[in-house]
């Protein structure tokens, strides 16, 4: 009998197409096949990298079918990567059901590492990444929707979500509701030409995008629950050097939080600094 072949989780670009790994180069080269959600995305990805393996078409629809396919082979012998469209497959896409197929099969199953939305999102957020929360895409349903919102809004670490354009403002104001206005960024286009953090709270962010047309795939980061929720009443009634904390406490920068006290209080940022920087030599 055969040795079962290796199943690859290769990472690709989210964006940039710099990131590929040498590893991840040598990987796709070298293996039978490559199952990849969108063979033609995929492709224009192995001719920038002169890679010829055959591709295999392995996505939502087909994954029942294809799934015991590619597990056959790998039994037979074969060494397999599997990719997503962009990022670390596995991760909110049907790649985590390959993974289940050949771990109950007991086939060797080994990570390509690379890029990821969640992780550069929540990195560059300027919230607290010592302990969060990966959501992945809400449900599309109103009702499935509000319920794992509902399950969210208690969760004291950083959540970090995943949402399209069409959906991305009605997240917003769902998540506004239940949570209060708590710091929140949202991540587009990361590791592209026009990447762009916008850093805030869930109602400034709100606000943008009502008037700004969301473009593009988002990561979205908001600070866990700590209690009592950040509101604009309470950043306008709070001493300002109180609400400065409150913001910081919550995980958001004290340049940002400064500039939030002094938007909602009608003052200037200066002034507002200044009482800030005061407390602390005292």
């Amino acid at each position: 009998m055969n040795k079962p072949g290796t199943l690859y989780l290769c990472a690709t670009p989210i964006g940039n197409m710099e990131d590929m790994t040498y590893r991840a180069v040598r990987v796709l080269s070298e293996v039978a096949a490559i199952a990849a959600e969108d063979t033609r995305h995929t492709r224009k990805l192995l001719s920038h990298y002169a890679v010829h393996t055959p591709l295999v078409s392995y996505h939502e629809h087909n994954k029942d079918q294809r799934g015991p396919e590619l597990i056959n082979r790998l039994l037979g012998g074969e060494s397999l990567a599997v990719v997503s469209d962009a990022g670390l497959p596995g991760i909110s896409d049907p790649g985590s059901e390959l993974v289940k197929l050949a771990v109950e099969a007991g086939i060797t199953v080994s990570p390509i590492p690379g890029p990821t939305a969640a992780l550069s999102a929540i990195v560059c957020s300027g919230l607290d990444t010592r302990m969060f929360l990966f959501a992945g895409f809400l449900p599309k349903t109103t009702k499935k929707r509000r319920e794992r919102i509902k399950e969210l809004t208690d969760i004291p670490y950083t959540l970090v979500l995943y949402e399209s354009p069409h959906r991305f403002v009605d997240t917003l104001e769902r998540l506004l509701t239940a949570f209060g206005d708590r710091p929140a960024v949202a991540g587009r286009e990361l590791t592209k030409k026009f990447e762009q953090f916008h850093r805030g709270t869930l109602q400034s962010l709100c606000d943008h995008f009502r008037t700004t047309a969301p473009r593009g795939e988002f990561t979205l980061i908001v600070a866990g629950s700590q209690g009592a929720s950040v509101t604009r009443e309470s950043l306008a009634s709070q001493d300002p050097i109180e609400a400065v904390a409150a913001l910081v406490d919550r995980g958001i920068a004290k340049k940002e939080a400064i500039r939030m006290v002094a938007s909602e209080q009608g003052r200037s940022r200066r002034d507002v600094y200044q009482l800030v920087l005061n407390q602390e030599k005292e």
